[in-house]
């Protein structure tokens, strides 16, 4: 038996799957994404719509492939079983795509080709969370879990040992050598810090021989693939930009330090990206959408009259820039005033996040 036919063999019956916001619904499509995002999981789902002989489902990064017979056999065979959907998981594209009626492809950067849609999937949204929970927890200690553990399909119902574990190996798969690790614990160390790329360059290079075409490499990689993203300050493309990941825990899996206004505010940035806004940044504002003319600051423990002089601030900067809704975003507090016309609302996250 080859590898095509055991990869014919590939059932679905025993695998549960929780339905997302994204789903596939073209029949060509390319599926982008960092790794443990749920691509896999989206795939699955839209294999159920098939008979187990219908489809054809290959992962090249299972070491049990051979890449070789693939490329020599793989038409043949989908003309001799009659394959209706073919799947090519971590796919390279290194060989030509054979015809098939449906065909869905997956990739950890995107990939743009004729005739496929493109789909970006990011790991779960809050609201998503909760669907994917099954500890009955409440509101409170959903949210404290959440932002403790990350937004990972595979981390919902883990214990915390195993979750940080997990994030390590992902680590590993994006890191192939020791060099690489250190480029990447160090942009997520500088989560939410406004640091350009030299400063962090710099800064490794304290503790490792590295060249700073090496590091400006990776770092690109890592923002191609979308592990890290960098910030702009609103229509200042030479200020220093702000550092955020698509998972938060990520800083907890690497560090025993803590940094809860950091994880309070990549979560948050995390919402924003999952609903395709243009993001930037204002001084004393975290988060600043210009077409809905909205500022977002994460402040964990708010208080109007203890904060005061750090609301005239944010003022300040609203009126700037015409801003006319302030959104602060805490753990649990919650308020609602308005100052000079400006709508001020302090929301919990999960509040903020499910409205």
């Amino acid at each position: 038996m080859n590898t095509l036919e055991y990869c014919h063999e590939f059932e679905l019956s025993k695998i549960n799957f929780t339905e997302r916001k994204t789903r596939i619904t073209h029949p060509k499509t390319i599926i982008s994404g960092p790794f443990g995002s749920g691509k896999t999981f989206l795939i699955f789902d839209y294999l159920s719509n098939f008979k187990t002989e219908d489809y054809l489902y290959i992962d090249f990064s299972d070491i049990r492939n051979s890449k070789e017979v693939i490329k020599e056999k793989l038409e043949g065979y989908i003309s001799k079983n009659s394959i209706k959907v073919l799947v090519l998981e971590n796919f390279d594209f290194s060989f030509k795509i054979p015809t098939c009626d449906s065909i869905i492809i997956s990739t950890h950067e995107k990939v743009e080709m004729k005739g496929y849609k493109n789909i970006f999937l990011s790991p779960l949204d809050f609201e998503e969370y909760l669907l994917h929970e099954n500890k009955n927890q409440n509101i409170t200690q959903s949210f404290n879990t959440y932002l403790k553990h990350g937004n990972l399909p595979q981390s919902v119902n883990l214990p915390e040992y195993k979750v940080y574990n997990e994030l390590q190996n992902l680590i590993k798969l994006y890191t192939k050598d020791e060099t690489s690790e250190k480029i990447i614990k160090v942009l997520f160390e500088n989560i939410d810090e406004k640091k350009s790329l030299n400063q962090l360059f710099l800064l490794l290079k304290q503790e490792i021989k590295i060249s700073k075409d090496k590091f400006y490499a990776k770092c690109k990689d890592y923002e191609n693939q979308k592990i890290i993203y960098f910030i702009k300050k609103f229509e200042q493309d030479k200020a220093t930009k702000k550092i955020y990941s698509y998972n938060s825990a990520f800083l907890n899996a690497i560090t025993h330090k803590k940094k809860f206004k950091s994880e309070l505010t990549n979560i948050i940035f995390q919402e924003l990206v999952n609903k395709n806004q243009k993001i930037f940044y204002l001084d004393y504002i975290d988060f600043y959408l210009p077409k809905e003319r909205i500022g977002i600051c994460s402040i964990p423990f708010f208080n109007s009259m203890l904060m005061a002089s750090q609301t005239k601030k944010i003022l300040k900067v609203a009126r700037e820039y015409n801003i006319k809704n302030i959104y602060i975003i805490t753990v649990s507090n919650n308020e609602h005033f308005f100052k000079e016309e400006i709508e001020i609302n302090v929301l919990p996250f999960y509040e903020w996040a499910l409205s």
